[in-house]
């Protein structure tokens, strides 16, 4: 007789943005969409460009390329060295894959079933449901207001830590204090740090873009970046991780661990879409790339403004495309979600649908152009204020 994996059955069926997807196909109003984090804008002329050329390789016998090598190609990797770490690593520690969300979740891999994994609360769901699935003792970190959203330190040791910086759903960044209390806490207990920098192109506070801009770190932490919201690879899916040669865990060195699993349970990227990727690393590709992320910032800070001038308390919005609310204390953030849908047409994300501290909080997203952020901000002080 089969036996199913328990710990898959007994993991909430319902994906946050599944159910969210099925509340707006109810709703009757012309829905603006500020919840789910999709790029509105399509890739960079560059990346369209690289794009139709590598597929024209593949037409051709004589240049084409076959599978992907499973750490990805090398052109992609020493470009990634360059130019975001200035050569600090090598090609041979970087990892290309597919989406920082798979990355997240087949990272666990590496642990025996039973570890502790620590989780911030409130976070990216992913984090949470892959835990579940992989048979792990979770943790919950607390990110509470009156610590300015920041993950707190556990006082028991944990296998692996997520951290998330800018944090999704907050859009609060680590400061450099903050991150040497992790890089130290993860030294002491010989814990590995999984630093999430999928945002780090938002960031404009002066907060580290790098958890490596912390000495020590090299040796307990490895840090994944995608290409998905600064460079518009949503459906192209492009990612990497930095797994320095110094991190090791019980004495083995955990990049020669994940290149095995890999061998395994991956089977690259596509050489189109690496090409692509590389593209935003050309002068004109990195010219282009700045003046979207410039775009996509200036929406949030409009976003960011406008919710503020309506009295709500809020926070993130200038290191993170989000906006992270605060909602009147009488309702839940489902019910505030519902209310705000039905009412103005408005979608945002429910805060307890990224953990249980995220309870009194909705998420909003500053991706949509600024005259849908015009109307939904309109529609909220036409109707809202009456409402609650």
């Amino acid at each position: 007789m089969p036996s199913l994996n328990p710990h898959l059955l007994h993991t909430e069926e319902t994906y946050l943005f599944a159910k969210i997807a099925e509340k707006r196909k109810r709703c009757l109003l012309d829905v603006i969409n500020l919840g789910v984090g999709d790029v509105s804008k399509p890739p960079i002329a560059s990346c369209i460009d690289a794009l139709r050329n590598s597929v024209e390789e593949m037409t051709e016998r004589s240049t084409l390329p076959g599978y992907p090598p499973n750490q990805g190609y090398r052109f992609l990797r020493e470009k990634i060295a360059l130019h975001e770490y200035a050569n600090r690593f090598s090609p041979e520690e970087i990892f290309i894959g597919a989406g920082a969300k798979n990355g997240a979740a087949d990272l666990l891999d590496l642990f025996a079933k039973g570890s502790r994994i620590g989780i911030p609360n409130p976070s990216y769901p992913v984090y949470l449901g892959a835990s579940r699935i992989a048979g792990m003792q979770v943790l919950f970190l607390p990110c509470l207001e009156e610590n300015n959203f920041a993950p707190t330190l556990p006082n028991e040791p944990c296998s692996l830590i997520y951290l998330c910086s800018p944090n999704n759903p907050t859009g609060h960044s680590l400061s450099k204090k903050m991150l040497e209390s992790w890089v130290a806490y993860a030294h002491n207990h010989g814990s590995l740090l999984f630093y999430d920098a999928a945002y780090e192109g938002f960031i404009t506070s002066g907060n580290p873009r790098s958890i490596y801009a912390i000495p020590g770190a090299e040796k307990v932490a490895i840090e994944a970046r995608s290409f998905s919201k600064k460079g518009g690879f949503t459906n192209l899916r492009c990612s990497y991780m930095v797994i320095p040669k110094e991190c090791r865990l019980q004495g083995v060195a955990l990049g020669q661990l994940w290149e095995r699993r890999c061998q395994f349970k991956f089977g690259g990227v596509p050489y189109p879409v690496q090409r692509a990727a590389e593209s935003l690393y050309s002068s004109r590709g990195k010219k282009e790339l700045m003046l979207q992320i410039q775009e996509y910032q200036a929406q949030a800070v409009y976003l960011r403004k406008g919710l503020l001038e309506r009295g709500f308390s809020i926070v993130g919005g200038s290191d993170a495309p989000y906006v992270w609310c605060k909602i009147p204390p009488n309702l839940s953030s489902w019910e505030f979600f519902d209310l705000l849908l039905e009412k103005t047409g408005v979608l945002c994300i429910p805060g307890v649908g990224f953990g249980s501290h995220g309870e009194g909080f909705v998420r909003f997203s500053a991706f949509p152009e600024i005259p849908l952020l015009e109307k939904a901000l309109t529609n909220i002080e036409r109707e809202m204020f009456c409402a609650i």
